[in-house]
């Protein structure tokens, strides 16, 4: 597997650091991460850089996940970019609209590095 550029999007500064450490831990090899802390951020970093990965929260303020990965269907560099939902949300409503909006896979915090690996390196793994 070959080095990413992941883009980890929370409205909590330490959940993305968390979500950071989780991913290194679960031996995703990281060649950078860029950190936004809601769905509005995380759409204008997308304008100008391209990314392989994109770990995202359901609830934030400003714009949330759901309505960023929406969105994101209309960011060309964006195109294909592998996006996995963290949330706190238990309720099925909420995973099946992230994943017919474009999500690959969701993880539901808490989380641990064990459960990081199992969603993201098959996700990757499809990834063409």
């Amino acid at each position: 597997m070959n080095s990413l550029r992941a883009l980890i999007v929370d409205d909590s500064s330490v959940m993305r650091k968390i979500v950071e450490r989780s991913l290194r831990q679960a031996g995703i090899d990281l060649n950078q991460v860029i950190e936004a802390g809601n769905g509005a951020e995380a759409l204008a970093v997308l304008q100008e850089q391209q990314v392989d990965l994109i770990l995202c929260d359901i609830n934030m303020p400003v714009m949330d996940g759901l309505e960023f990965i929406k969105q994101l269907r209309e960011v060309e560099k964006a195109k294909g970019v592998l996006v996995i939902m963290i949330t706190t949300e238990g309720s099925e409503a909420h995973v099946v609209q992230a994943l017919s909006c474009g999500a690959r896979g969701y993880i539901r915090k808490p989380f641990t590095p064990e459960q990081v690996k199992t969603q993201v390196i098959p996700a990757l793994a499809g990834k063409s």
